[in-house]
């Protein structure tokens, strides 16, 4: 094949998804010459799944994503329909922000974000090879002479470049599934990508197939929304720091169920269904299975919960969360018309699932830098995960460690007490995953710390310090940190003793005998709202800045504890471990730890401790040769 030059450029992203969106935009903010390369133009910031952001856990992301900087939350609330706080009775911990979005503004507002932003040239092209110098035979995972030097198209273009970032998504040899139909294609009938895997195998990576699905999305005209029930917005707070409230008009959702008859359609046609008739081998997600997993898993269930939602505000589509199948088209229609509401339905895009190539995770340092290639990293599904949201994170992070390594920086690895972006990245190349991985809030040990309302108080620094966060998001973050601190100072202050008893007397409590100060009455169980409302303090406090001020003066005692097993786990964190260190070599460490410790490479004590299969023995061992090597 005739090559020719494209350029020379400091990086390359593969991919225009929401991980290779965050990664173009990262390293372009920052002052990098980036290339974003893209099977398509018309896929960027495309959603081809569910036509919302956020969701339990996956809301935390979002906003951490933002407080460091990235478009993400800023793109949902410009594109947002609907917005609802999850699990807004339960504790601040778990409380997740979720919007829907207009489907086709959300790419069309990405899009032109993108081509808005210096430094950054969009091209649209295959990926064929990752260009590395001192290529020799030494497996990649016993070498780091290799390093990244450009990427050549199919067409035999050659990007000249100093760091690559791979985020191609689902679209690695990926094929649909309906039925006994197979087609080789991408989502919602893009191409795939058919170059690039043999290429990463031959670097060293090890690739296998994971699988997603996604429901059918009907004629909203045929849909009767007044049998189904109806779910409405929440004046709520947006996903960005940098915006105010949420618009007043909000476009509603409908909830309605599966019966029984759906359920016996499905079980009498399973030798039909892709995932029981051995059509489909590869590992699909645990926590968003099809409708015939359910079925099947579930088996005493009489019915399952679906979501409809409106896939924009241009277009009659709608999405109809909790119905992902890869079954026939005629049993579809059957299937979907067994719903009440849904009787007379029509589908505009039938359901199916998807296969495709992914890396496993456990080749990738904590900056999500390829162990084998200097230079070389990746990001979103192809590191084994599910979702927009987990995606973009990491196309945020590998961007970022991608700009700090060429500009000569320390790179940045947030901690699990940091962040959820910590866990998700932490989880990923220390444990690795054997199915699709989703962010979820029990992943978390320090979620308590770790809320949506002080994602800006525990990032923001680490973005302005990197560079990607602007002077305006600065100057908001400050003045948002002195409203808090003003408000904590105002909420420490004495409350009038004659109002405060009457208010503590209505509540059921026993009556004051002393003065007590307004965080007292919160932890006796008024709500802030209620203080705000009796004593008239604090009138203009945002709502996610009084959300934040509540929760630390209410779990006050439970978060010193967690800082304090934070603090404990930080000091086994700075005590490095040499990347190079042959773990066979040191006596005393079981055959188990010895083959996980030398396949992972772990880069502290604390990463060490958390490995599948090492025990405290071991540990303890580690520690032993670290001192005597010291001495």
């Amino acid at each position: 094949m005739n090559t020719f030059s494209e350029g020379s450029c400091d990086a390359v992203v593969i991919g225009a998804g929401h991980a290779g969106c965050e990664a173009a935009l990262a390293l372009a903010r920052t002052g990098l010459k980036t290339v974003m390369l893209t099977l398509n133009a018309d896929s960027i910031g495309f959603m081809p799944c569910n036509p919302s952001v956020g969701g339990t856990a996956k809301g935390h992301l979002v906003r951490e994503i933002d407080a460091l900087g990235g478009e993400m939350g800023l793109n949902a609330d410009r594109c947002a329909l609907q917005y609802r706080m999850l699990n807004e009775g339960k504790g601040a911990a778990v409380q997740s922000l979720r919007a829907q979005v207009d489907k086709n503004k959300y790419h069309t507002e990405m899009k032109r974000v993108l081509e808005h932003t210096e430094n950054l040239r969009i091209v649209q092209g295959e990926a064929a090879e990752i260009l590395v110098e001192n290529w020799d035979d030494t497996p990649a995972r016993e070498s780091r002479e290799r390093r990244v030097v450009g990427v050549r198209t199919t067409y035999g273009g050659i990007f000249s470049c100093r760091a690559v970032v791979v985020a191609t998504g689902v679209y690695l040899n990926a094929q649909t599934v309906t039925g006994e139909f197979v087609v080789a294609g991408g989502p919602n009938g893009f191409a795939r990508a058919t170059a690039l895997t043999q290429n990463l195998i031959d670097l060293g990576f090890h690739v296998r197939r994971f699988k997603t699905g996604t429901p059918a999305r009907l004629d909203g005209r045929t849909v009767e929304v007044g049998a189904l029930d109806i779910q409405n917005g929440e004046k709520t707070y947006p996903f960005s720091f940098l915006n105010g409230d949420v618009p007043d008009f909000q476009t509603p959702c409908y909830l309605g169920w599966t019966n029984e008859e759906t359920h016996k359609l499905i079980l009498d046609n399973l030798s039909r269904a892709p995932l029981y008739n051995g059509l489909i081998s590869s590992t699909g997600p645990r926590y968003c299975p099809s409708i015939e997993t359910k079925v099947v898993r579930f088996a005493d269930k009489s019915r399952h919960q679906l979501f409809f939602e409106p896939e924009g505000a241009d277009t009659s589509e709608v999405y109809v969360q909790g119905l992902s199948t890869s079954l026939p088209h005629d049993l579809q229609k059957s299937m979907y018309r067994t719903v009440r509401g849904l009787e007379n339905c029509e589908i505009v895009r039938y359901a199916y699932a998807i296969e495709y190539d992914c890396i496993d995770p456990l080749d990738l340092y904590p900056t999500l830098e390829f162990k084998g290639v200097c230079g070389l990293f990746t990001a979103g599904q192809i590191n084994g995960t599910s979702g927009y949201e987990e995606a973009a994170a990491q196309g945020l992070m590998a961007g970022l460690n991608a700009s700090l390594k060429l500009r000569g920086m320390p790179p940045l690895v947030l901690r699990r007490d940091e962040a959820y972006i910590g866990v998700l990245i932490d989880d990923l190349t220390t444990k690795g995953t054997e199915e699709p991985y989703r962010m979820m809030t029990s992943r978390a040990e320090y979620r308590l710390s770790l809320r949506q309302d002080n994602a800006d108080l525990r990032l923001t620094d680490y973005g302005y310090r990197c560079g990607l966060v602007t002077e305006e998001r600065y100057a908001a973050y400050t003045k948002r940190a002195a409203l808090r601190e003003l408000a904590i100072k105002t909420l420490n202050e004495r409350a009038p003793h004659a109002a405060a008893d009457e208010a503590v007397r209505e509540h059921g409590f026993p009556p004051l005998s002393s003065g007590v100060t307004y965080a007292d009455l919160i932890r006796r169980g008024l709500s802030l709202g209620e203080i705000r409302e009796t004593f008239g303090i604090l009138p203009d406090l945002p709502k996610d800045v009084a959300l934040s001020c509540e929760t630390e003066i209410r779990y006050e005692g439970y978060l010193k504890r967690a800082e304090a097993e934070a603090a404990k786990a930080r000091r086994m964190e700075q005590k490095p471990l040499p990347p190079d260190l042959d773990y066979a070599s040191i006596e005393g460490l079981r055959l188990e730890a010895r083959e996980k410790l030398n396949r992972i490479k772990p880069l502290s004590l604390g990463q060490a401790e958390r490995i599948s299969g090492v025990s405290p023995a071991d540990i303890a061992v580690l520690m032993v040769y670290l001192s005597l090597k010291k001495n």
